[in-house]
């Protein structure tokens, strides 16, 4: 018997019920397109959601335990930030607020000042890049507004602003920039100003700061380098996003859950669908595998002939389904959502693989009693 023989019946059982292959190779086709742009969608809606939340804030913070009190940027808090190969170290801004309240006429509204250089501003919060009024520019009597307080208000960038700051003075700003975070409330309660503003508004020294900022390569970990920062740093308070935006975390775990779900019954149902085929045609080629055993095929070869009918489906519509995937995948961007999905090369070869090994699983069954089929009482029975 030639080794390739049990491809070439295989190929032929296949091509002899073309309608019956082309259905479960399109049903594992669907399968596998749903899997990767489910799986692509949910991955990239929480990178969406966790980027929107803190990709322009800090992740860890640190501040003094006592509210309202400095923290001191002295050389053993910059050793220990520079020793967490975690931190971004381009994104630690030291930063000193003061609040203040606007007012035009009869119009008034609080407004917090963060103070800070905006070169190391930039690390955070891109205020270069997020500027889509005027120009980003900090100088001492300069002031970015957010883009909603600059349209509730009708200001414009190069106005005069005048801001009653804490402790009774009064001060004059020009408007430099007008910013977008993409945060509504954000925009409308936060502006930028010099850190030297603040500064002498609280009084402080060059080394006293109202709070510490950074972000971390991976946000998930920000815990566990807090978690390192705190017992190294005794006396300072240090925060992480995760647990100030727990219900963010739960809603992230809930689409994660419910993607999960979603990829196994798809695999379940692509299982059952090759297996009963497979099952199905074991049944209707029993009495041309025996006649094939009793011209001296031997049990092996028998058992893979379904097999390769596995992985020739599985191949087939894995491959197609990836194709599919990637055309659905293209067809989102058109939707006018407002992210888009950047499939994990990772993830499809994973969702490809995947699609062949339960093809194979699927298998196993029929091969077994093919494998075990005797000739003989095939023959006598048909």
């Amino acid at each position: 018997m030639r080794p390739m023989l049990s491809i070439r019946i295989a190929w032929r059982f296949l091509g002899s019920s073309r309608g019956q292959t082309a259905l479960i190779v399109g049903g594992i086709a669907v399968g596998i397109a749903v899997q990767i742009f489910v799986g692509s969608l949910i991955t990239s809606l929480q990178a969406s959601l966790v980027d929107q939340t803190i990709g322009s804030a800090p992740q860890i913070t640190l501040t003094d335990p006592e509210e309202g009190e400095p923290v001191v940027f002295s050389s053993r808090v910059e050793e220990v930030i520079a020793g967490q190969p975690q931190i971004r170290q381009e994104t630690v801004v030291p930063v000193r607020n003061a609040t203040s309240l606007y007012t035009d006429g009869s119009d008034s509204a609080p407004l917090n000042l963060i103070g800070g250089e905006l070169a190391k501003l930039n690390g955070i919060y891109k205020l270069t890049e997020r500027t889509v009024e005027g120009e980003a520019k900090l100088g001492l009597s300069d002031v970015m507004i957010g883009k909603d307080f600059a349209e509730k208000f009708n200001i414009d960038p190069g106005d005069s602003i005048s801001l009653a700051l804490q402790g009774g003075t009064r001060a004059s700003f020009t408007v430099t920039g007008v910013f977008d975070l993409g945060s509504a409330a954000f925009n409308e309660r936060q502006a930028f100003v010099n850190g030297q503003v603040p500064q002498d508004v609280l009084g402080w020294s060059s080394s006293e700061y109202g709070s510490i900022q950074m972000q971390v390569e991976e946000p998930f970990a920000s815990a566990e380098v807090a978690a390192a920062m705190r017992s190294q740093l005794p006396g300072v308070e240090v925060s992480e996003w995760q647990a100030e935006n727990a219900d963010l975390l739960v809603a992230l775990q809930s689409q994660g859950t419910s993607s999960y779900i979603i990829q196994t019954f798809v695999l379940v149902a692509i299982a059952l669908g090759i297996a009963s085929t497979l099952a199905i045609a074991a049944v209707q080629k029993t009495r041309q595998i025996g006649i094939l055993k009793a011209m001296g095929l031997s049990d092996g070869r028998a058992g893979r002939i379904f097999l390769w009918q596995a992985i020739m489906m599985g191949g087939t519509g894995s491959l197609l389904g990836v194709a599919v995937a990637y055309f659905l995948l293209f067809g989102f961007s058109f939707s006018g959502a407002s992210f888009s999905i950047e499939p994990k090369l990772s993830f499809v070869f994973l969702s490809a693989g995947i699609g062949m090994a339960v093809a194979l699983a699927s298998a196993i069954i029929p091969t077994r009693a093919t494998s075990k089929l005797d000739p003989i009482e095939v023959i006598q029975g048909g």
